[in-house]
């Protein structure tokens, strides 16, 4: 049978005796459940105007940030081996820190200095580690908020908090709201993508979820590990088909599946399968050309390196070039930063192999008129100690020479659109123990992001369960020192 013949039969056969029982049985309690739920003015973005749940959309002030690009250094970099020096340690060496009543995940014990040396870099003379000397020269495009706090030492809730704004409940994650409240601008490729090496983080793609939000909104994960289009995403080309005989198959498939989806009114999961199997069909062209870094010029190549991170860097850029609303990029899932022991080691290799990429891809967005439009943010779920870890079973391997987690305080920096470059705002103690000069939650640092994209954070809302959810919560308050 002819696809168009068979499409008009389904469209003009009756439902079955089930569905006549479910829509006239259930039809006066779904009425009386939504006129008792409805608010309509609850959400700040309407998706019920047809067509793609991904076009574009205005935030609620003018913005110049169009993309994020979000690196998450996985298992938490050491602030005070990176952005945050702290002189003080060096003295105190092998000596008991008069800070070290605060609460620690383990037991801790002498003063570890840092291995590294710092140095100022730029007009602003920031001062950073030479872990990542390729990063500071552009440190005055660069906020450096030494100030950060979460609310644990672990990693599943922290990595929750910072990713989706709640440390223990199921709630979307950043690049989900998002797309939500700006959609994307290239229909071809998806509006969110997480690139991670190496097999995923702790608590896996519950750090890209979509939640109760629309599952159109959710991460597509990506593993850079790969490097041929076909292996990087799977079933990218259809060699058995013509594009034209694809296109009437999609047609009837999605025939189908709006069919199904008008008997099942409010199903997010079946939007989400329609838009799914539209973009993937027009990724066929798109991403393999957004994909394909050999498309640069050698010497751009060169600049980010021939390592995955260089790679999955270089294509982060490409994305955002071809209209990519969110990128996030993962470094250390498989060998995270959680540097228990062997920490001089473990960060100088992890520092080595994101530093440069790191760099290039600052200075080429900038050199390409993008950074201005595009935010980026660099941090791990929270920071380490300033002391030495003792010997903990199953953690150090019964060494004396790394730092156990640390929320008390931590280091996270902004660059790009709107950020007030050459900056730092908030500090820690003398030993980088805790955050003691305005202090920054990771409320406040989405809330302040959520600005700089052009939104209230409290006006960004969906309505699930009966009550307007936001990825503050009822937290969150925007650091306007942070904003130029």
């Amino acid at each position: 049978m002819r696809y168009d013949s068979l499409i008009s039969n389904l469209a003009n056969s009756p439902g079955t005796r089930r569905e006549f029982l479910q829509r006239s049985g259930c039809g006066m309690g779904g009425m009386a459940l939504a006129s008792l739920l409805s608010n309509p003015a609850a959400a700040s973005v309407d998706l019920s105007s047809g067509g793609s749940p991904m076009l574009p959309r205005q935030p609620h002030f003018p913005s110049k940030v169009k993309h994020v690009i979000h690196v998450f250094l996985n298992g938490g970099p050491s602030h005070v081996d990176t952005f945050d020096p702290k002189p003080k340690l060096a003295e105190y060496a092998g000596k008991t820190l008069p800070t070290e009543n605060l609460r620690t995940e383990r037991k801790t014990g002498a003063a570890l200095p840092s291995p590294y040396k710092f140095r100022k870099y730029g007009q602003s003379g920031i001062e950073v580690s030479e872990l990542f000397a390729h990063t500071a020269e552009s440190i005055d495009d660069i906020c450096v908020i030494r100030s950060m706090h979460a609310d644990v030492p672990n990693h599943e809730p922290s990595l929750m908090l910072m990713n989706c704004g709640d440390a223990r409940l199921v709630r979307p994650s950043l690049g989900s709201w998002t797309t939500y409240g700006l959609g994307t601008e290239n229909q071809n490729l998806p509006g969110f993508v997480a690139m991670c090496p190496d097999g995923l983080p702790i608590t896996g793609a519950q750090n890209w979820r979509s939640a109760f939000l629309p599952g159109v909104f959710q991460g597509t994960y990506l593993n850079t590990r790969q490097t041929q289009i076909e292996k990087l995403i799977e079933n990218i080309r259809n060699d058995s088909v013509s594009r034209e005989e694809q296109r009437r198959q999609i047609d009837l498939l999605q025939q189908l599946n709006r069919r199904h989806a008008e008997l099942r009114d409010q199903e997010s999961m079946l939007d989400a399968r329609i838009h799914s199997f539209e973009l993937a069909y027009n990724m066929q062209m798109e991403a393999t050309d957004a994909f394909d870094i050999q498309q640069e010029p050698k010497h751009i190549q060169e600049a980010y390196g021939d390592g995955v991170h260089g790679r999955q860097l270089l294509i982060a850029r490409r994305l955002v070039e071809r209209g990519v609303r969110f990128v996030q990029l993962w470094h250390g899932a498989g060998q995270p930063w959680d540097n228990h022991d062997d920490l001089e080691v473990n960060h100088r290799r992890l520092a080595g192999e994101l530093d440069k990429p790191l760099g290039a891809l600052l200075k080429d967005l900038k050199q390409r008129g993008l950074l201005d439009e595009t935010l980026v943010l660099w941090g791990g779920e929270f920071g380490r100690t300033p002391v030495v870890e003792l010997p903990t079973p199953g953690a150090n391997a019964g060494k004396i020479n790394g730092r156990d987690h640390n929320h008390w305080g931590f280091t996270c920096w902004l660059a790009g659109g709107g950020v007030k470059g050459g900056t730092v705002y908030g500090a820690t103690d003398e030993f980088g123990f805790q955050a003691v000069e305005n202090k920054v939650h990771v409320h406040d640092l989405h809330a302040t992001m959520l600005r700089l994209m052009g939104f209230d954070h409290e006006r960004l809302t969906y309505r699930f369960a009966g009550r307007d959810f936001r990825l503050t919560d009822v937290h969150g308050r925007i650091i306007e020192d942070l904003i130029a």
